[in-house]
């Protein structure tokens, strides 16, 4: 029992002479306190510091985190989209050829700027290889699109019915790309027309090549476009 009263006093004894240490401090010079006083201080700042720390970096740190957490569903589809094309890299190159092959085929379709009086020649040599009477060839203004131009040509021809037949399957067979559209048939107005002839009106439509002038033309209406939407 008197050890425990000893250790009990000596306790206490500390705790008042600790307690002591913190009684009437000068907080105008922190340098001339006890060594216990200080120590608390200095405790107390570093506490400060940390947690200033975890709120001005670490808070950061965990926003980026987050957002990345947020990310991986998307470049994990993303690695497996790659990943499927990787493992079917050749197949994919394969039919890139075709694919060109199959572009370089359809340019080879569409004439020149020079070539187009001869392909209008080849339309009208189809009708008059058919015993077509043209009552109207007109070609009409050129329409410049974005890598090409296109041409329309009202036409009138007169004929017996397979041979217009036959003409309009010319035209479908040509070289050069040539679309009929817009067709109507009907009896011709004709006051000897006993041999029931008809008339067709259609629009043909051909396709060519934008030179490079028309091709820089483009490019600098899409700019000047751009740039005024922009605005």
């Amino acid at each position: 029992m008197a050890k425990a009263s000893t250790l009990n006093f000596d306790v206490s004894t500390l705790l008042d002479q600790a307690a002591s240490q913190f009684r009437n401090l000068n907080t105008s010079e922190p340098g001339q306190w006890p060594a216990l006083p200080k120590a608390a201080a200095w405790l107390a700042m570093a506490l400060a510091v940390v947690v200033a720390g975890w709120f001005g970096l670490l808070s950061d740190a965990t926003d980026e985190l987050e957002a990345a957490r947020q990310q991986e569903p998307q470049l994990q589809a993303r690695y497996r989209d790659r990943l499927a094309q990787a493992v079917n890299l050749g197949e994919l190159r394969k039919q890139k050829l075709q694919v060109q092959e199959y572009v370089t085929q359809l340019e080879k379709q569409l004439p020149g700027k020079a070539e187009m009086d001869a392909l209008l020649s080849d339309i009208n040599q189809a009708g008059l290889g058919r015993g077509l009477q043209f009552e109207l060839f007109r070609p009409g203004q050129v329409q410049v699109k974005d890598y090409y131009a296109e041409l329309p040509i009202a036409i009138k021809v007169s004929g017996r019915y397979h041979d217009i037949g036959s003409f309009a399957a010319d035209v479908a067979n040509l070289s050069r790309i040539v679309t009929l559209q817009n067709l109507s048939i009907s009896p011709l107005q004709a006051r000897d027309n006993t041999s029931g002839l008809l008339a067709m009106e259609a629009t043909a439509r051909t396709y060519r090549y934008l030179d490079e002038t028309e091709i820089a033309e483009q490019r600098k209406a899409a700019t000047a476009k751009t740039a005024g939407a922009r605005k």
